[in-house]
Parts: C-alpha cells; structure tokens; sequence
C-alpha cells in the first residue's frame, strides 16, 4: 500500500496529565489502558503511544508495568504498532527513560530537544537524545520523532544526515504548547515542507487545538494523533 493511501492514527490514551478528578475517562491502571485501547483498535487506530501509571496514578517509566500493558494489547491487538513514551518531563535520567526498552516495543518517543511546558519542563540535552538513540539501536526500536518546532524539525535531519536515524522516518508535529509552534496552518506547513524524503507524520493538537489540527492533517494527507 502507498503510504499516501492510508491514514495513520495515533492514539494516546492517557498522557502525562489527566487525572480521575479531571475526567473520569482517563485510563490509568494497566487493565483500562489495555481495555480502551482494544476498544480504539476496533475501530481502526494503527499506533498506540503509551503512557504508564504507577499504582497512586502518576506516571512511571517501570518495565513491570509497561510489561501488562503491552502483553495486554498484543493480546488482543497483535498488529497494533506500540510506541512507548520516554518523556523527560518527570524523569530526566537515561537510565530510567530508556528502561521500558528492553521490553522490545515498535517504536519509541524521542523529543528533540528541550521545551517548557506551562507547569515543568522537558529536559531533553543532545547527550541524552544520542543516548536514547543508541538504545533504541540496541533493542531493534524505531523512534518516533517528536517536534513541537521547526528547529526539532531541522535538528532531525542532522541526525538523519549523520546516520543516526534511518529511513523511512516517522514524525509527530505537535501544535498548540504555549511555548512552541501554535496550532496555525502557516507553521504546519513549514513544517510539512521542511521534513525529509521516506518521511511519515501526523500532527498533534493540544487541548482545544486537536480537531483543527487533526481535520488539517486529514485534508493535507498526513496521520493524526489523538487522546487525552
């Protein structure tokens, strides 16, 4: 199949974020991330992008429990593409971003640079994305290129041009973070244009942001991203 042919949807389930007292939607316990997830698989996403939950609800990068979630999904999704998250905005370690990728999952968020978000930061310096990289070489893991800029844009294509990241390439263009690239049809074109041949994207929209910037990535032959 070209890849122009199919749309790409990227379902993330339960961020960094949301809360039961926020909405009681959100999945936080491995069994309802599996179970909402199986859910959006019946009716036809293609990625899952992870985030796992600790047992008082706030996010963890342990292996144990992204092991039930991910052997929950490919249970009953076994074609499901799984990335994982290895945000820096709660742990900035490489050795506890990089631990859920021994557990050998498809792909793997890699942020590319540093960004503030309106309440922390996502600290993300060159020695710790070349890290990340290296481990992801290690366990057969293809990353998932995040930008909230062009400049992370711009920064790929050097590790692309270095050989540190291989072809065909897949990218999440995220709009809308007060501290980046607004959700504006000029910016995400720049982007669009800027990315490197074999590429794959999908534009994120934050908050209120999401059906506009999903509804232009459709009418402009890319994937989305969507969730909480």
């Amino acid at each position: 199949m070209n890849k122009n042919d199919a749309l790409i949807i990227n379902l993330a389930p339960t961020g960094m974020i949301p809360v039961k007292e926020q909405t009681p939607h959100v999945p936080i316990s491995p069994n309802e991330i599996i179970e909402q997830v199986h859910e959006a698989y019946e009716l036809g996403i293609t990625i899952v992008h992870l985030h796992a939950r600790d047992d008082e609800g706030k996010p963890t990068y342990k292996a144990n429990v992204y092991v039930k979630i991910m052997e929950g999904i490919r249970q009953h999704c076994p074609d499901l593409v799984l990335c994982v998250s290895l945000s820096g905005r709660n742990f900035p370690e490489v050795e506890k971003r990089a631990e859920p990728l021994q557990l050998k999952p498809d792909m793997a968020s890699l942020t590319l640079s540093s960004l503030n978000f309106p309440k922390s930061a996502s600290v993300n310096s060159p020695e710790t994305i070349l890290a990340l990289l290296n481990r992801m070489k290690e366990n057969g893991v293809n990353p998932e290129l995040e930008c909230f800029d062009s400049g992370m844009v711009n920064y790929s294509k050097y590790l692309i041009k270095k050989g540190l990241v291989q072809a065909p390439f897949y990218y999440n263009l995220l709009f809308g973070n007060v501290f980046n690239c607004q959700a504006d049809l000029a910016y995400a074109g720049l982007m669009v244009k800027d990315l490197p041949e074999n590429s794959y994207w999908s534009f994120a929209g934050i908050g209120n942001t999401q059906l506009p910037t999903n509804a232009w990535a459709i009418s402009y032959g890319g994937g989305v991203r969507v969730g909480i």
